[in-house]
C-alpha cells in the first residue's frame, strides 16, 4: 500500500520589495503649497507644480524635508548627496557616543586585607578614569554560608571609594555572586 505524501511546493516566491525612500521627493510630493528653501532659490510658499519646474530647470531633485509643518518644507537639491550626508552625519554622532565600560573586580568572601588594597586601587583607578565598576564576590560551594561577610566587604569596598565613586547598586546576591555597581562621580565645575 503506498503512502499519499502532500505536495509541499512553496510556489513562485513574492517579488522583492524595495525600500520606500524616507522622503517623498518630486512627483511623489501630494500637497498643493509647499515652503521652499534651498540654494539659488528664492525661499517662499510656492505651489508644487512650479516648485517642480523650477527643480526641474536646476536639473535636481525637490525634496520634501519637513512633511509635518504647515505648508510642508521642501527643498532643491540633489536627493543622493543628501541623502549621503544625512548618513555622514549619523555615523559622526554614533562615533562621538561615548560607550559606558563597565569593569569587574572579584571578591572571595575571605579576601585578604592585602588583596582588597590592591583591587581597590585598581577601582579607584577605573572610576578615575570615568567607567563604572562592578564589584562582586563569588561565593564557592559551601562558602555561601558567608553571605554576611560578602556583604560587610562590598559595603567596605563601597566607602573605600567614596570620593572617586558613588553607589549605583547596593549588595544584591544573584546566585552564587553578591553584586555591587559603582559609577564615577560627575567631574566637579
Amino acid at each position: 500500500m503506498a503512502l499519499n505524501k502532500p505536495n509541499f511546493s512553496r510556489g513562485p516566491r513574492p517579488p522583492f520589495k524595495k525600500k520606500e525612500a524616507e522622503h517623498s521627493i518630486n512627483q511623489f510630493i501630494r500637497v498643493p503649497e509647499i515652503r521652499l528653501v534651498g540654494d539659488n532659490v528664492e525661499p517662499g510658499i510656492y505651489n508644487t507644480k512650479v516648485a517642480l519646474a523650477m527643480a526641474e530647470e536646476q536639473e535636481l531633485d525637490l525634496v520634501e524635508i519637513s512633511p509635518n509643518a504647515t505648508p510642508p518644507v521642501c527643498k532643491i537639491i540633489d536627493y543622493n548627496k543628501f541623502i549621503y550626508e544625512q548618513k555622514k552625519k549619523l555615523k559622526e554622532i554614533k562615533s562621538n557616543a561615548k560607550q559606558t565600560v563597565i569593569k569587574e573586580i572579584r571578591f572571595g568572601p575571605n579576601t585578604d586585607d592585602h588583596d582588597f588594597e590592591f583591587k581597590l586601587k585598581h577601582a579607584q583607578k577605573f572610576l578615575e578614569a570615568g567607567e563604572k565598576v562592578r564589584a562582586y564576590v563569588h561565593f564557592k560551594g559551601r562558602a555561601i554560608v558567608y553571605k554576611e561577610q560578602g556583604e560587610i566587604l562590598l559595603l567596605r569596598f563601597a566607602q573605600a571609594v567614596e570620593e572617586v565613586g558613588k553607589v549605583e547598586q547596593l549588595p544584591k546576591l544573584e546566585g552564587k555572586r553578591m553584586f555591587l555597581t559603582l559609577a564615577p562621580k560627575a567631574a566637579k565645575k
